[in-house]
């Protein structure tokens, strides 16, 4: 009896972690700017990301202060589309299965060793993605 009581007990724990874990986030659909469906010939890369747009206009809205859209898309679980080749630590070719979710940007590297490096001073090799 008290087996099957510590199961029950340890499942429902684990519930609040298992629901998070499987929350996937989704691939932008909208406009951060504006809230339309985007257009996939207006877009910028920014960062290794690429963000679309609904219109050119609202990339300048975009470009003048990005890290309000990055929060955004963050908080809407939107994964936007990574054109990111390099590592920003190393420099090297990435690898897809290393990566780190920094503000609403998916970061890859080469290596879990860059990871660490990276989450001591990410600004510094943000602006070092093309």
């Amino acid at each position: 009896m008290k087996k099957v009581l510590f199961i029950t007990i340890l499942i429902f724990s684990l519930l609040p972690v298992m629901s998070f874990a499987a929350e996937e986030l989704k691939p932008q659909t909208n406009c951060p700017v504006m809230g339309g469906k985007i257009d996939r010939d207006v877009y910028t890369d920014y960062q290794g990301q690429r963000v679309y747009f609904c219109c050119p206009a609202c990339i300048e809205k975009f470009e003048k202060d990005p890290e309000k859209y990055f929060k955004k898309l963050q908080e809407e679980g939107v994964l936007l589309e990574s054109v990111q080749k390099k590592c920003p630590v190393m420099g090297g070719d990435i690898d897809k299965k290393v990566y780190t979710d920094y503000k609403g940007r998916r970061v890859y590297f080469c290596c879990p060793a860059c990871i660490e490096k990276f989450e001591k001073n990410p600004e510094k090799y943000l602006d070092k993605i093309k």
